[in-house]
């Protein structure tokens, strides 16, 4: 319809003018840290892949074998006959890895947080959101119809006291956060949330996309806090587990909950054979060699050390440029100089806060890391 056509055009526009329109570009992966874009040979410090998984010959080799055998994709709901043999395996080995009684997994990391939110809270109860949690996770709580009660970013006392003035007016009480915050790269304070989760009966929940396999020894950020009670921990399978997936570990009681309720379960088609099994095939790799687990942050650590910025709390390191046109600008100059780091811009970060992400993995060579500071601390002081 020509209304249709007219009002995506002017969005479109006002996008443009704004230097905030985004444009797929096809990207081709190869061993290591190398991708290629129109025909250039890049190193990517742009991909999620923190321990180059994805293209291990174990984990590749996995997939295809699962593949042949179940078959392309699992056909149906879990629920129907979507549920094949090495679901129930990655789901053991999944609370295996962070210490729960069961896991549940979902066909992504984005529709396990639509899933879980409104299993669990709904009207009548309240949602405690880290102000820069995850969009998944704020549109689970949208989902749930709970009060949604924003808290400043990984400020525990601002959640005390939200929680002393909002607690006692609703059912039930969840709070939610990241685990690791995918732009900014730090942690959350899971202690003291947890710690206050206990004193005013709440719910934590921690989004681990960016911990599981790249800290404490790839059992995740929870496990940087001992003691602490995180009863959900929520995670994927498409970062450094080098799949695609998510899943939710906790007690058994709260997974027979989810695979009774959980829209994004009940009425999604199960994951693929494939990346249930290379999944598997990166747990083993993980359990086996601890000391691949530790590179990516260590390579952050030597990047922040050139550069002058706070030591690295994880493998995500932002360098924040401001505008949008800028980052795009910083992004253009590093590729040149054959660097392939993405421009992260509103609404993705607040408002003057675009940036370069930098992300770390396993595959990268220190030399890399460190022509890659001297690039940025160039662009910096051109700009200065």
């Amino acid at each position: 319809m020509q209304s249709l056509d007219a009002f995506a055009g002017e969005k479109l526009a006002a996008l443009e003018a704004k230097s905030l329109r985004r444009r797929l570009k096809p990207t081709r992966r190869h061993d290591g840290a190398v991708v290629e874009r129109d025909g250039r040979r890049l190193i990517s410090f742009s991909c999620n892949d923190y321990l180059g998984l994805s293209q291990h010959p174990a984990v590749r080799a996995a997939a295809a074998e699962a593949a042949l055998n179940y078959g392309a994709g699992a056909a149906a709901s879990r629920l129907v006959t979507g549920d094949h043999p090495l679901l129930g395996d990655l789901e053991k080995r999944l609370a295996r890895l962070k210490g729960t009684e069961a896991a549940c997994v979902f066909g992504s990391g984005y529709l396990a947080n639509m899933g879980v939110i409104p299993t669990l809270v709904g009207p009548g109860d309240a949602i405690f959101v880290d102000a820069l949690a995850h969009a998944c996770i704020w549109a689970g709580a949208q989902l749930s119809g709970a009060k949604i009660v924003r808290f400043a970013h990984n400020d525990a006392a601002d959640l005390a006291r939200l929680l002393e003035v909002e607690r006692p007016l609703v059912r039930h009480a969840l709070v939610a956060t990241d685990g690791v915050f995918s732009m900014d790269g730090d942690i959350a304070p899971l202690d003291q949330l947890s710690e206050l989760c206990a004193r005013h009966d709440a719910w934590l929940m921690s989004d681990d996309a960016h911990g599981v396999g790249v800290l404490a020894e790839g059992h995740g950020s929870a496990a940087l806090f001992p003691g602490a009670g995180i009863p959900l921990q929520m995670g994927t399978l498409s970062k450094a587990l080098g799949s695609y997936g998510g899943y939710l570990c906790g007690s058994q009681a709260v997974v027979d909950l989810l695979k009774t309720r959980a829209r994004t379960l009940v009425y999604a088609t199960g994951l693929p054979p494939a990346s249930a099994a290379a999944a598997l095939a990166s747990l083993d790799i993980i359990e086996a060699q601890p000391e691949l687990t530790a590179l990516p942050l260590a390579k952050a650590r030597l990047f922040t050390r050139r550069l002058g910025l706070p030591k690295a709390q994880s493998p995500i390191v932002p360098v924040v440029i401001g505008s949008a046109d800028a980052a795009l600008e910083a992004s253009a100059a590093l590729e040149a100089r054959g660097f392939l780091v993405v421009a992260i811009r509103p609404p993705t970060v607040p408002e003057g806060t675009a940036r370069l992400r930098v992300a770390f993995n396993a595959a990268h060579d220190d030399a890399d890391v460190i022509r890659l500071a001297d690039a940025i601390a160039d662009l910096r002081k051109a700009t200065a």
